[in-house]
């Protein structure tokens, strides 16, 4: 789990020499924040980091996976890389849903900026699910199954079994509580929140939109493109089983991993173990109308809270006029 960041902490006296970010991308996931990661990190004047999500700032947050920084020295020292003339940013979508984030990236970096993208909630949710079901967070595959309670069940974690939470939804969708804890700790000047509509219908404006935001002067083309696109699991019996031959899990397994790295070559044995997105992945199915209605009826309130918030009227550009 992340290291907390105490507001009372001085971390620039705590490792002297090194920057901290000049702006954060919080999320959310599935709203476009990694074509937007993609984009900006190709602009000369802007530094983010090979490694999209470091998660660390959000310490509620367990990021299991390998390669995410323990510590705030290992943090920023994802950024010595930089230029000095270049502006140091991160993406985490993590960081809008987390409760201690805003916080903790007041405590680091008070003069950071912070771009927030909100997506209409049902489309939200269910591309989330279907996310979480091809990185394996989620294990059940029926999005109105998913989403009708909060389950616990026990998962394989970092080869070892834990009983962990099953994924939260609902709480991804608290828009205005979640911009109030950044607006609570930055000016409001210094928050920028897209929506993913916009982005999606003008990559290149929301894009041009940002930079103004940041202070960056354009200088090479903005070529947006579609970086992580929602897909579905086609089988999880087919994705469980490449996903353990990649690993090489189990004594089969191992003895089937060894036997490709003896007789094929490393580029040939990468393609047959990479052939997850190929065959395991396909075109996301239309979702089921009833389910999104009743989303939508749930996040009505939500919406309207929101359109008076941020002074948009999201409700008719999300369509939520026509709900009951």
């Amino acid at each position: 789990m992340s290291v907390p960041v105490e507001p009372s902490d001085d971390a620039r006296a705590a490792t002297p020499g090194r920057r901290v970010p000049d702006f954060f991308i919080v999320g959310h996931p599935k709203c476009g924040t990694t074509a937007l990661y993609d984009t900006l990190r190709r602009q000369p004047g802007i530094y983010m980091p090979a490694l999209k999500e470091p998660h660390f700032l959000a310490s509620d947050v367990d990021a299991r996976r390998g390669g995410v920084p323990r510590t705030l020295e290992a943090y920023l020292a994802l950024f010595d890389e930089a230029s000095p003339d270049q502006l140091l940013g991160e993406a985490s979508p993590s960081y809008l849903s987390s409760q201690t984030a805003a916080a903790n990236i007041a405590a680091l970096a008070p003069a950071a900026k912070i771009i927030a993208v909100l997506r209409e909630p049902a489309s939200f949710l269910r591309s989330l699910h279907l996310q979480f079901l091809q990185s394996r967070i989620e294990s059940e595959a029926d999005f109105e199954k998913a989403i009708s309670v909060e389950r616990l069940r026990s998962k394989e974690v970092n080869g070892s079994d834990a009983t962990t939470p099953a994924p939260r939804y609902f709480e991804r969708v608290r828009y205005v509580e979640q911009l109030r804890r950044y607006h609570d700790v930055f000016a409001r000047e210094d928050v920028l929140v897209l929506i993913y509509d916009d982005f999606r219908g003008d990559n290149e404006g929301t894009v041009r939109g940002v930079l103004r935001f940041l202070g960056v002067q354009e200088a090479v083309p903005i070529d947006v493109r579609e970086a992580n696109p929602t897909v579905r699991l086609r089988s999880r019996q087919l994705d469980d089983l490449i996903h353990s031959a990649a690993l090489g899990r189990g004594p089969v397994m191992r003895g089937v991993k060894m036997g490709v790295k003896a007789v094929t070559s490393r580029r040939l044995r990468h393609g047959v173990l990479g052939m997850r997105s190929s065959v395991v992945y396909g075109e996301p199915e239309a979702p089921d109308e009833r389910v999104m209605q009743e989303l939508r009826r749930r996040f009505k309130g939500e919406v309207l809270a929101l359109s008076e918030y941020l002074e948009r009227d999201l409700v008719t550009f999300w369509g939520y006029d026509s709900i009951d």
